[in-house]
């Protein structure tokens, strides 16, 4: 039977499908290698995926023991890279994520996947005792991300979210100004993120190239033929992915709320956005949108072009203070908001990879947890959904 986004939530998602693992027992990170090395699997082997598995390639206390992905030449290629690292021909290649999920031999696992599958694949690895690295966006909808939130923490699963920002010293050391008190209160914030939001033209239904998977690839997404290509521009589809509203929440928006210390989803959010009225792509290609906290603190999101200082994160406080951060940029109204900020308390600023095998080892929580990521990804979604409602946009709590 094919797995609906409806079955998921009733049955994969919540509470029945961790309730079905629950005697699993908990283990030892590293148990299951003999040097006590954290045994890891990768799912989805293409773009960041490829990207992820170099990263944990180059960690001494990490073991890529398996490989999966719908697609058999990414496969092999990922199969070849590890191999060479490793210089033997050890590393196996799975097709089906539950397979691997389920594999005894692993300790974590690595998941970047197109969206719609960020979820569901989540759901499995924590349903069997996986601890997970995860790429942004932490789900594809708001509810299949309350259901993974729910299944990290019945299992008390490390869950590590790609939003590797929240290790650059120039986002850390806005947010520590910002949650240092230097802006007093913070009144609004303004979250910039690119514009764009349709691939190459489409040409209709192409014959599907062989070793893919296709029907694995979609999984619980709608039944579509096999429009041309598996790579980047699936996120232009809103079966698929949320466009660039999608993927950049989970930056931007992630450095945006943890800045602001904010930990709750806004109670209302109104805005408008323009989307494409023809073809395959349906994702919004121009957007802006308010949320509005129950402290009365503001957040507006738009593509960067629609906002003063563009693509980036500004607080700004009562007084009109502000402190703005972009990748590789950090400015602020008074140069002194900077002085001498202190960005230890924010925790580890190592990589995520290296941040993520610590926190195995320790079962402390890593820098991007899951509720956090959660709740960046939220605020897109609830954003998207107020977008499509119109004028009145929508309320929520």
């Amino acid at each position: 039977m094919k797995t609906t986004r409806r079955t998921f939530l009733r049955c994969g998602g919540a509470s029945a499908g961790v309730a079905a693992f629950h005697l699993l027992p908990a283990r030892a990170a590293g148990a299951r290698s003999p040097s006590g090395k954290i045994v890891m699997g990768m799912i989805g082997v293409g773009g960041m995926g490829t990207v992820n598995l170099e990263a944990f390639l180059g960690l001494g206390d990490v073991v890529v023991k398996a490989v999966c992905d719908v697609d058999a030449r990414k496969r092999a290629a990922a199969k070849a890279r590890v191999d060479a690292r490793y210089g033997n021909r050890d590393c196996e290649t799975v097709a089906d994520f539950r397979e691997l999920c389920d594999r005894p031999d692993l300790d974590a696992v690595m998941i970047a996947v197109p969206n719609h599958a960020h979820a569901r694949i989540g759901v499995a690895a924590v349903q069997h005792g996986k601890d997970v690295f995860g790429e942004v966006p932490f789900a594809h909808t708001r509810e299949e991300g309350q259901a993974l939130l729910r299944a990290v923490s019945e299992r008390a699963r490390v869950w590590q979210s790609g939003s590797w920002q929240r290790t650059r010293p120039e986002f850390r050391r806005a947010v520590a100004a910002v949650r240092a008190g230097r802006l007093g209160r913070v009144a609004r914030v303004e979250v910039g993120l690119p514009g764009g939001g349709r691939g190459p033209v489409w040409q209709g239904a192409s014959p599907c190239p062989d070793g893919l998977d296709w029907p694995a690839w979609q999984g619980a997404a709608s039944d579509r033929a096999y429009p041309g290509f598996i790579d980047f521009h699936w996120r232009w589809v809103s079966a698929w992915g949320g466009g660039i509203l999608g993927d950049w929440i989970g930056h931007h928006g992630d450095v945006a709320l943890w800045g602001a210390g904010c930990s709750v989803d806004p109670e209302r959010v109104q805005g408008e956005g323009a989307y494409p009225v023809d073809g395959l792509y349906d994702t919004a290609i121009s957007f802006h949108f308010t949320a509005r906290y129950r402290d009365g603190m503001e957040v507006t999101v738009a593509d960067g072009g629609r906002l003063e200082r563009g693509v980036g994160v500004r607080w700004i406080g009562a007084d009109g203070a502000w402190i703005w951060v972009t990748r590789g940029a950090l400015q602020a109204s008074d140069p002194r908001l900077l002085e001498e900020v202190d960005s230890s308390g924010l925790g580890a600023d190592i990589g995520l990879h290296r941040n993520f095998i610590d926190c195995v080892k320790s079962r402390r929580e890593p820098a991007v947890p899951a509720a956090a990521a959660h709740l960046a990804s939220s605020l897109g979604q609830l954003g998207e959904a107020a977008m499509r409602s119109g004028e009145r946009g929508v309320r929520w709590g």
